[in-house]
């Protein structure tokens, strides 16, 4: 089973809409392996988001996810990482499409709900940053043979 980050942006918790988006991924039948809260600090969000330290908005994207803290989780099921960004649509919520979580959620570029990890190699190396191996549980779901067909796993 493959295994990716969702962080619960500030703006998630602010309006109060964190049952509502984990209730999403786990109704689509991904399986929620690790959850915490954490208050960023500027340190990890200068290593998370390192890709953007160029940019001209790189210090309000830091400043916006160290509003007030965060909800870090980690979803586990076939191909975890395109179906959890299936769900939560492209990062512009205003162009995400109906039905996804930014399309149902969103009007802004940056307060959009959710990260979501966008590769393997991200999911890995962003699980690591943000759990302890022992914040990740492995457990059987009893609903999991209702999820895959027994040749899909």
């Amino acid at each position: 089973m493959e295994k990716t980050l969702v962080i619960l942006k500030p703006c998630t918790l602010q309006r109060g809409l964190v049952g509502e988006i984990t209730n999403r991924f786990e109704r689509k039948g991904l399986r929620l392996a690790g959850m915490k809260m954490v208050q960023l600090t500027d340190e990890i969000l200068n290593e998370h988001y390192a890709h953007l330290s160029a940019k001209p908005f790189f210090q309000r994207v830091k400043d916006s996810m160290m509003a007030c803290p965060v909800i870090v989780c980690c979803f586990e099921g076939v191909d975890a990482v395109e179906t959890v960004r299936a769900l939560t649509g492209v990062t512009n919520g205003r162009k995400a499409a109906p039905g996804t979580i930014r399309g149902d959620y969103s009007m802004s570029f940056q307060e959009n709900i959710v990260h979501a990890s966008d590769s393997h190699e991200a999911a890995e190396t962003e699980l690591k940053r943000f759990f302890n191996p022992q914040e990740i549980f492995d457990y059987e779901q009893a609903t999991f043979g209702f999820l895959y067909a027994n040749d899909e796993y």
